[in-house]
């Protein structure tokens, strides 16, 4: 089979029945990818290579620097795609199914102090369009918590201004999340009086818009975000998951409970929300260290 084939094959594959993130059908593609060239190499076809071929691949990895993250995903990428070359029934058996990787350890998320968020939220400047876009955007990101592809995603219809409330439809599953009244004041003021003169035509459903008036980009939002980083002089890497942390984090720091922040951030399992209890305890220890006499 041919490599380029058997990748859109692979990515029709992970997209109609695994329904995959675009993150995750880009990550494995290319996860495979290099693996099929490794093979290619080694004059080993995918369909005939046995597990020592996989594991030596996989062992490459490490010798070459690869982080155990990065190794433990290329595994999880080769399993899957050996399970979709079983269900084709295009080999007979797994050469992964045995392979284990030492697991990552898992690194804490960075959060930012409340002060931090004040000044990042300050940043943009409320008088031109594009700063008023940017302080609804900042100001809904850290209001409720949801991912940068679900904000992306939001449609206009999505907001509810006099309920204070927006619809998040994520991963398939909707979630209603409340939003603070400075964050409704932003989004009113982008939604009435410069989303109008920014969108491209008049059907256009996307809330955020960039300066051709389409819907937003992941990218767009990236750079943005950085920006007013830079902007702020915060000496952390803030990406637009760091809003994220920060509000799962602030919210449990305040009394919140566990489960009502899994509803909010979309979370189907509580494991993946009982993080930001290391998180918080770990700001607990750094304040007692440095605050207390005689730590």
């Amino acid at each position: 089979m041919l490599e380029k084939e058997l990748l859109d094959q692979f990515g029709a594959f992970l997209t109609e029945s695994k329904h995959a993130s675009d993150n995750t059908i880009s990550s494995y593609l290319r996860d495979v990818r290099q693996y099929l060239d490794q093979l290619q190499l080694w004059g080993v076809d995918v369909l005939h290579a046995a597990q020592k071929d996989v594991s030596t691949y996989l062992t490459g990895l490490t010798e070459h620097g690869k982080s155990p993250a990065t190794v433990a995903r290329s595994l999880a990428s080769l399993k899957c795609l050996y399970t979709y070359l079983l269900k084709q029934e295009l080999v007979e058996e797994n050469p992964v199914h045995d392979i284990e990787t030492v697991k990552p350890q898992k690194k804490l998320p960075e959060i930012l102090t409340g002060d931090e968020v004040e000044l990042l939220l300050e940043q943009p400047n409320s008088v031109g369009m594009k700063g008023c876009r940017d302080k609804a955007m900042l100001e809904l990101l850290y209001a409720s918590g949801i991912r940068v592809s679900e904000l992306i995603s939001l449609d206009v219809t999505d907001v509810n201004l006099q309920g204070n409330f927006i619809r998040c439809a994520g991963k398939g599953k909707e979630r209603i999340i409340p939003l603070y009244p400075k964050a409704v004041k932003a989004l009113s003021n982008y939604i009435e009086t410069v989303r109008p003169n920014m969108i491209s035509n008049l059907d256009e459903t996307a809330l955020f818009v960039n300066l051709s008036g389409e819907r937003m980009s992941r990218q767009g939002f990236w750079k943005i975000i950085k920006q007013y980083q830079a902007k702020a002089n915060i000496n952390k890497d803030i990406t637009p998951h760091t809003l994220r942390h920060s509000f799962a984090a602030h919210l449990l720091e305040n009394g919140a409970d566990l489960k009502s922040i899994q509803e909010m951030l979309g979370h189907s399992d509580i494991s993946s929300t009982q993080i930001y209890t290391q998180v918080v305890n770990q700001n607990l220890r750094k304040v007692y260290n440095n605050s207390h006499p005689r730590a």
